[in-house]
């Protein structure tokens, strides 16, 4: 918030959990950080009421912050948290804790990629993550007109743009590498696996690439000054992101299929409405 601001242009508004949400206030701003704060309580889903534990299970997170911008509908500003449920015993499960920030593609242009690499590493340096990434994505809040078809296959054009959203299962992810980005963070138990920042640093040979240690377990891997979508336009096939997805393949997170319908009942993947071909391509886009 300090670095995008607060305001209809920036970021104006809260859902708490899956509430309806209401303007971002500084009563909604003190019930957002309790939500954050009271930990003691907000434990294990077996510490609460039975209703409110079918409520967990159903949105299938602990608890949640969603914070957005616009007037009428979203601007390109967001922030949203969920934290997992720590199940007591803990079963065998891949569900993780998200945080997940976007910014319009007008702010990268106004203010350069500086910026934005100080606000992902500050952002970064507070989390204890296994994993994460900052870089160009496709954020879609619906799902695409089946006759679209150029926005449906157009992206999957351009490599260095992420689609991933488009899956919506990023909270089933585990300890598993969710692709490869401009900047990827890695940790425990991944970092630790590859022989740590030096032992990764000395197989990744591009121009460009710097991999630095954040801590003994942390470190960011950044593929250049500045994101890169790749594609027809350039001609530029991103050998820096092919080398690194070579590098992670075994800890890179496998492909998973639910398919939904189309208007005339063939099954599609994903809100782009992909073929199953079209989104295995995409998905190992830089390894094949």
């Amino acid at each position: 918030m300090r670095a995008v601001g607060e305001g209809p242009k920036t970021i104006n508004y809260v859902s708490r959990s899956y509430d309806e949400g209401s303007a971002l206030t500084e009563e909604q701003w003190g019930r957002a950080r309790l939500l954050l704060q009271n930990t003691r309580r907000w434990s294990f889903p077996d510490d609460y009421e039975d209703w409110e534990q079918r409520e967990i299970e159903k949105r299938r997170f602990e608890r949640g912050l969603l914070f957005t911008g616009g007037s009428g509908s979203r601007n390109g500003y967001e922030l949203e948290y969920k934290a997992r449920i720590p199940w007591r015993p803990a079963p065998e499960t891949t569900f993780v804790s998200l945080l997940t920030a976007t910014l319009p593609i007008e702010f990268l242009e106004r203010q350069g990629p500086g910026p934005v690499r100080r606000l992902v590493l500050d952002m970064a340096s507070q989390l204890r993550f296994a994993s994460g990434h900052a870089g160009l994505a496709l954020r879609l809040y619906w799902w695409l007109p089946r006759e679209d078809e150029t926005l449906r296959v157009g992206p999957l054009r351009y490599p260095g743009l992420d689609l991933r959203d488009a899956w919506r299962h990023e909270n089933q992810m585990g300890f598993q590498v969710d692709g490869v980005h401009w900047l990827n963070f890695l940790g425990s138990p991944v970092l630790t696996q590859l022989g740590g920042a030096e032992a990764l640093r000395s197989r990744l040979r591009s121009a460009g690439t710097t991999v630095v240690p954040l801590d003994d377990e942390r470190a960011v891997v950044s593929l250049g000054e500045r994101p890169e979508a790749g594609g027809p336009v350039t001609g530029e096939t991103l050998p820096a992101y092919r080398e690194l997805a070579r590098v992670l393949e075994p800890w890179l997170e496998p492909l998973f299929l639910g398919p939904s319908r189309d208007i005339a009942g063939e099954a599609r993947y994903t809100s782009l409405l992909l073929t199953e071909g079209e989104a295995r391509r995409w998905w190992r886009r830089f390894l094949d």
